[in-house]
Formats: structure tokens, sequence, C-alpha cells
């Protein structure tokens, strides 16, 4: 059984430009399919060469790490432990998993004869992280799959889009590499790897409204890169300000969560912060202006020495599952321990 990639029954998220290919890490589609027993993914030229890294997971099994690359990719399936009747139903989840070298170009899927591929339904609830190296699982094995806005989703059983760049600040400008800042960035398909890729050296609006569902709560942790580059305080406040106002063109009522830095931590216990004030002030400014729907999260003390890495002071794996759990007593708590949908 061939699915072509324009059926309606795949279920898309993240960016995804017309070829189909995606770009930005946790980019991916779902598959909700009876009688499951094989699976083969076509994938086109565009595909990043020699190969990209994609997650999988069937049927809510923990997700692993397969390579694919252009050409027919056969997919090992994860087995839950429990016997499963062979007309069950499976939700196959597919993502890239890098923050570079992750575009995966979908022609096609082959699924065994007697599979029927059936309609996802999204859930209700969405989560929209925005971020640089910090929320797109730079360093770890297994990339965004095993950093805490993937896992916060994960727990909360939410669809989730992580739209981060590493070394990227949010002002538009030159940094690590990165022609563009996440504010320029964040609303065109195309992540600042487009740059360096010759087939598609070129970005195109995003439309916001192929977010299914749309966002109902939107999560930023970003300003490492723009301290890094001398944004001075005063610029960095205005361009966050704005950004948010952008933001709020596209979703004017969904909580915006609004990160303070956890910091760098070093080896003798101390911390380094950047914009001390400055994003207490950026919630405050939209406040006023009438945004009673944006919240500031204090991270102070979520991060130490312990749980980065001690050669670029980012989060290890146990790091990222830390914040995940800090956060979602933070969201707890702000929902005064309701459900949040």
């Amino acid at each position: 059984m061939t699915i072509k990639n324009d059926n309606p029954l795949i279920y898309y998220h993240g960016r995804w430009d017309p070829s189909p290919g995606t770009w930005w890490a946790s980019s991916g589609f779902k598959l909700n399919i009876e009688n499951l027993r094989s699976l083969t993914l076509n994938l086109g030229e565009h595909t990043t060469s020699p190969s990209a890294v994609v997650g999988i997971s069937v049927d809510g099994t923990d997700f692993i790490a397969v390579n694919v690359s252009a050409g027919a990719n056969t997919i090992p399936l994860p087995i839950k432990t429990a016997p499963v009747a062979q007309s069950a139903t499976a939700l196959v989840r597919i993502n890239v998993q890098g923050w570079q070298n992750n575009r995966i170009n979908l022609e096609s899927v082959v699924l065994n004869s007697d599979a029927v591929l059936l309609p996802y339904t999204p859930s209700k609830l969405s989560f929209q992280f925005i971020g640089d190296s910090l929320s797109a699982g730079q360093f770890l094995p297994m990339g965004v799959d095993q950093a805490w806005p993937f896992l916060v989703g994960e727990t909360l059983k939410a669809e989730h889009r992580i739209n981060a760049q590493p070394g990227a600040a949010l002002t538009d400008i030159l940094s690590y590499g990165n022609v563009h800042g996440v504010s320029y960035e964040y609303f065109r398909t195309e992540d600042t790897g487009y740059y360096y890729t010759t087939d598609h050296n070129f970005t195109t609006p995003w439309n916001f409204a192929r977010d299914r569902p749309q966002a109902t709560h939107i999560v930023i942790h970003i300003g490492a890169n723009d301290a890094s580059q001398n944004v001075t305080d005063a610029q960095f406040v205005q361009v966050y300000t704005d950004f948010i106002a952008r933001l709020r063109t596209i979703d004017p009522i969904a909580p915006i969560f609004v990160f303070t830095p956890w910091g760098w931590p070093a080896a003798d216990g101390s911390i380094s912060y950047y914009y001390p004030g400055q994003y207490q002030a950026i919630v405050s400014n939209r406040q006023a202006a009438g945004d009673k729907n944006i919240f500031l999260v204090d991270t102070t003390g979520w991060v130490a020495w312990a749980d980065v890495f001690p050669a670029n002071q980012h989060p290890t794996v146990a790091g990222h599952e830390k914040i995940a759990g800090e956060f979602l007593a933070w969201l707890t708590q702000w929902n005064g321990g309701r459900a949040l949908w």
C-alpha cells in the first residue's frame, strides 16, 4: 500500500516546504495505521546527504534514532512488550532530530498491503516553543527528542512545535553562522540553514494557518546569543517587545511564557546571567500595553554545574529532564492545579 505525500490523512507538523521537505528540528509527521506490519519511507533528492537522523515512535514507544537517506528506507518498528492484536491501530510518529542536516524530502510511505490509514485526531493542547541551542537539544545524543521542550510536550500529551536555532540571536543580526535572527527566521518556513543549502538558498514566508492546531501556549527562552553579540539592554528589550507584538498578530490570546535565563553555571558554583532585570521589563511593557496573558517564568536555580556539559555549559540529557520537570511544576502552580485544557 503506497501513500503519496499529498494524502490528507498524513498529519504534518512543524515547518515543511512545498517539495515537501522539512526545516527546523522536530518537524515531521504522524500516521494512524491499522494492521501495521511494515513501513518504508521513500525520500527525494532534497533529503540531507548522505543522511538525516529521524526519531521514530510507534504507538507510544520511546523514540529511536534512525538514519535515512534519499531513496527507499525500511523503518524498524519498535514493538511494545505487551502483545498487540493484528488489527490494532498504531500511531507512527516520525520527526527530524537535528538542528542541522535535518531535511527529509517525503515522496511516499509504503505499508504492508492490508494496512489501513486512518485519520489522526490531534490533541487540543498545543505548545509552541521558540528559542536557541538551549531549546534545540544541541549536543544531546538524540537532539531535540531529548530536549526539555519536547519532554514537556510529551508529558502533557500535547502537540508541540519547536522553532529553536543554535547560535542565533533574537535580534536580526549575524550570529555564529546564522545570517538572520529568530525575530526574522521564526516567520519563515526555513531555518537559518537555508543559507548553506545549495538547492534552497532562499526563504519563504511561513503560513501560520498550517499550524494545526493553533498554539494554545507559547514558550520563549532566548537571549544568550544576543548577549554574546553585545546587543545592549535597551536594544534587546525593544527587539523582544516588538517580537511579541508580532506574535500577537498571529495568536492574540494564547498565554505567552517568557523565560528568564537560567544562566551559565561554573565549576565553582557561580552562575553568570545575561540581561538581568530586562525580561521583567519586557513582560511589564506588554502588560502595560494591555496584554494580560503574558507571564514571566523565573528559571533561577533550575540549572547548576552538575546539570551541564563542562565543555560548553549546555544542559545534559539529565539537565534537560530537570528543566522539563521544573517547568511542568511551574505550569501546575500557574494553573492552580487544573488541567491546561
